[in-house]
């Protein structure tokens, strides 16, 4: 009997450390479209992932140290699922998000690693398409990616490397926000600090975010958002103001987008107009490289992890103007502002349908 007690004694001794533990989830999204896409007079129709989610594969996982304390990591990475590759070279890396986080209920969170930059994740948040998709702003945007050296090389439009920010806790009366800092690793390009600072309450959300980047120019990449949400219950509203700055070059984008619950499936919209001024450090003009962009999405849920969706979107480009709703194929070129090619000046446009699921 008494080797019975302490048999069980033993046990739950064993069952409560295992319960300290960390917990750890594997997460991913595997999202497939088929689409015909019009650059110009050239057509190409092409199987293309991340059109209604980004693919990604990921583990997540926490631990709970007491005393309100804990400490995290989140590692993902993503999938072209139409040929079977992964990340951005074709081999599978982390490079979606790879981070470290201590967590204080009452503190906040100290995250450390490869994150999304303030900027990046107040635009995704007051775009419909969540800047995913034929009809996002980021089609619009386009000097923090051109080659056309106007961001000076900078790599932070979206994620930046070498992060260390600190997040608001969530018990703050609707208030939230990020500081991020951006070691250089011993070169100052791609330096970045930056922050996001919102409210949200019942239906309302809106927030502000900045960044600046060291870049291989002397000029810093600056960049800018204000973005605000409603939720009416029958449709939600989304608007969004974006600005980048280098030198003497600005853009200046406009997003007002929506979506409209439909039983089982939701309707987005969207309008974007991108405006481009002033001379790029390479002496590049770029006042007649303007463009806009309009388009329209329907989602159907068949569950709570998979849906089927279909869009349309179209672009009109300025003369200087090369954007295209989905790079890389045919008739779409390098470089999206400034220049001569197959687009510039002309409409981008096309459709896709696809399915999501998630696990």
């Amino acid at each position: 009997m008494k080797k019975s007690l302490l048999a069980l004694a033993v046990l739950g001794a064993y069952a409560g450390v295992a319960s300290a533990q960390s917990s750890v989830t594997i997460f991913g999204i595997v999202d497939l479209s088929i689409n015909q896409i019009e650059n110009g007079d050239l057509k190409s129709t092409s199987m293309q992932s991340n059109q209604l989610n980004s693919n990604r594969l990921g583990f997540r996982g926490f631990e709970d140290l007491g005393g309100g304390l804990g400490a995290g990591f989140h590692i993902e990475g993503g999938m072209g699922n139409q040929n079977g590759t992964g990340g951005t070279a074709g081999a599978f890396d982390f490079r979606r998000k790879s981070t470290v986080s201590l967590i204080s209920q009452r503190g906040g969170e100290l995250r450390l690693g490869r994150d999304y930059v303030p900027t990046f994740s107040n635009l995704g948040a007051f775009d419909t398409y969540g800047a995913n998709g034929i009809g996002n702003s980021t089609n619009i945007i386009t000097l923090v990616s051109s080659p056309a050296n106007t961001a000076g090389g900078a790599a932070t439009g979206v994620r930046a490397d070498n992060s260390i920010a600190y997040h608001l806790p969530g018990n703050l009366g609707g208030f939230y926000g990020t500081a991020m800092y951006a070691l250089g690793q011993g070169n100052d390009n791609n330096k970045y600090f930056g922050g996001r600072v919102g409210f949200a309450s019942g239906p309302f959300d809106v927030a502000i975010a900045y960044g600046e980047t060291e870049t291989v120019t002397p000029n810093k990449l600056k960049a800018m958002n204000l973005g605000g949400s409603w939720n009416f219950g029958f449709m939600k509203l989304y608007g969004l103001y974006h600005e980048n700055k280098i030198g003497g070059a600005k853009e200046t984008v406009f997003e007002l987008s929506v979506g409209v619950p439909l039983g089982q499936g939701e309707f987005k919209a969207g309008y974007v107009d991108g405006n481009d001024k002033g001379t790029t450090a390479g002496g590049l003009n770029i006042d007649n490289a303007d463009a806009t962009l309009w388009s329209l999405q329907y989602i159907y849920n068949l569950s709570k992890r998979t849906a089927l969706y279909g869009g349309y979107a179209q672009l009109d480009n300025d003369a200087g103007s090369g954007r295209s709703i989905l790079g890389g194929t045919i008739g779409s070129v390098a470089a999206t502002i400034g220049g001569a090619g197959q687009i510039y000046g002309q409409k981008s446009s096309g459709f896709n349908v696809g399915v999501r699921h998630s696990f």
